[in-house]
């Protein structure tokens, strides 16, 4: 488990200038009131979604495939709106890796926290069950400043993000475990801690089954909320953290756990699991991530793609 960024020389070295000069521009813009952050983030995404032609029709064709029952107009301005998500969530990283404990308290707001700790009170570990949704780094911040949990991360491959990105995680969580880790994942959750897990992306065919997300009858799903419950004798339970409707602040709630669960096989659980994930996401459409490609694994390896 990782409890310290590592920092080293390397990171002065001359590639990484241009990388630590934006490091520096983040941390001054870092300072700016919440609102103005957010009409800069809202411009910046617009921005992106004019010259970023991949992830903008990527996230164009995962509305088409989620959501078909809406008009071409709705899924527009839904595209266009979660650009402007997205831009602002910038600076909802930013701010989770750099606001002071005071200033994150004032702009947060937290429910259901008792649920948490009746678990945790009764010597079981917690699987809180998130969704990508854009100020999740926000959400992990807010939970550290009742009860730091362990988080669940994929190494950057970048020296000075990763050093970055540990840094600004620890500052909420007591350790980060990486994704592939599940034997240090099983650890902590017999020892009663709160342990973060996303199931909402297409992490390949390894250990998948193919369910319904949204629309879409056939998703690559990962069943690993079932192996960790079951092998950290665990309770799950829903999370969720979006930015407030005025931009001046941000919610975290978590929800009861899950009644029995892990249920009578993995696939049941995988499809329960994902009509959690669909009641998480429809709570803010605009503030998901949609730039995945959810959808790039299929059935048959053979079949076409649906992002042509």
């Amino acid at each position: 488990m990782v409890e310290s960024a590592q920092f080293s020389n390397h990171l002065y070295h001359p590639k990484y200038w241009l990388l630590w000069f934006g490091v520096g521009l983040m941390r001054l813009l870092c300072m700016l009131p919440l609102s103005w952050q957010m009409r800069l983030g809202a411009g910046l995404g617009t921005l992106v979604r004019k010259l970023a032609g991949g992830r903008s029709n990527t996230a164009k064709r995962n509305l088409a495939l989620c959501f078909p029952e809406m008009s071409e107009a709705e899924r527009e301005a839904l595209y266009k709106r979660n650009f402007e998500e997205t831009g602002k969530a910038v600076f909802d990283t930013i701010n989770a890796w750099w606001w002071s404990d005071s200033r994150v308290q004032k702009h947060m707001t937290i429910k259901g926290v008792e649920h948490m700790q009746q678990v945790l009170d009764g010597e079981q570990g917690v699987i809180l069950f998130a969704v990508h949704c854009l100020p999740l780094e926000m959400g992990a911040r807010i939970l550290g400043q009742c009860h730091p949990g362990i988080g669940v991360y994929r190494p950057h491959n970048n020296a000075v993000m990763e050093y970055l990105q540990v840094k600004g995680r620890l500052r909420s969580n007591k350790g980060l475990v990486p994704k592939r880790d599940l034997r240090q994942m099983v650890r902590c959750l017999r020892n009663a801690e709160v342990v973060w897990y996303t199931a909402d992306q297409d992490f390949g065919r390894s250990s998948a089954v193919f369910i319904p997300f949204f629309a879409v009858p056939d998703a690559a799903t990962i069943t690993g909320a079932t192996t960790l419950a079951k092998l950290g004798k665990a309770k799950v339970l829903p999370f969720y953290v979006e930015r407030n409707s005025d931009d001046k602040g941000y919610t975290m709630e978590i929800m009861p756990a899950l009644d029995n669960f892990p249920g009578e096989n993995e696939i049941t659980d995988a499809i329960r699991g994902n009509q959690v994930v669909e009641t998480l996401i429809s709570r803010n459409l605009p503030q998901y991530m949609w730039l995945h490609r959810r959808f790039k694994t299929r059935p048959d390896p053979k079949g076409p793609s649906l992002y042509k």
